[in-house]
């Protein structure tokens, strides 16, 4: 079966919807959406003409070929036309359920035929996306570790932490459950030292109590 990825598109709020039905449109048709939080500052905001940092972010699963196909696409014909700021980049899957990969492989074929098999997404990118699972609250000290060691930005998405009775017993320690997600998209020559930086200075023993990991990113657009 055909290589699946993810896409991930974070997107200005209220643009989600608008980049789901573009995707549809390009045979991307499994879609998730929430929203984030962007961590620029207000002097940045000003800077870059921007009212909020309330983001959308969209996760799309599909086979390669059609997602090396929707990023070309974002990257040339459709660049400038999408109504909003943001990124978009893919990650290659090691597994998706089976029902969801043969819709996806299914959807793609018609997709292969007219474009001759051909992704003409050759180019990878240099890019590493980080997470980091930490307290509520604790992202404005995080981000400011991982800019201080060359990150530009992030995008924050509250969750919760499960599993954590083990966790505390085997460390011996007393973690809250409230969580955010900060997303980071990194040069990847950048991951090693800013994940060292923030996992010293913020980990799990830590007030922030964050957990960190590193996916390399396939391909990135830039939005607007």
């Amino acid at each position: 079966m055909e290589p699946m990825k993810l896409i991930v598109s974070i997107v200005e709020r209220g643009k989600g919807t608008h980049m789901q039905r573009l995707y549809r449109s390009r045979q991307v048709f499994l879609q998730f959406q929430c929203t984030g939080k962007g961590t620029a500052t207000s002097e940045i905001l000003n800077i870059l003409g921007l009212d909020s940092t309330e983001k959308d972010v969209v996760l799309s699963w599909t086979a390669a070929a059609a997602a090396d196909c929707l990023l070309r696409d974002l990257d040339t014909q459709l660049r400038g036309s999408t109504g909003t700021s943001g990124i978009v980049f893919d990650l290659t899957l090691g597994a998706l359920s089976s029902l969801a990969a043969n819709l996806a492989a299914y959807q793609t074929e018609s997709l292969k035929k007219t474009n001759g098999g051909k992704s003409d997404m050759e180019q990878k990118s240099e890019n590493s996306l980080i997470l980091v699972v930490c307290r509520r609250g604790c992202t404005d000290e995080v981000m400011s570790t991982a800019k201080a060691h060359g990150a530009r930005g992030g995008t924050v998405i509250r969750g919760r932490l499960s599993g954590i009775e083990e966790l505390e017993e085997a460390y011996d320690l007393n973690l809250k459950a409230e969580r955010e997600i900060v997303a980071i998209v990194v040069p990847k020559e950048l991951r090693g030292p800013i994940m060292e930086a923030v996992n010293a200075a913020h980990g799990l023993r830590s007030e922030a109590q964050a957990v960190l990991c590193s996916l390399p990113i396939e391909h990135i657009v830039h939005l607007g």
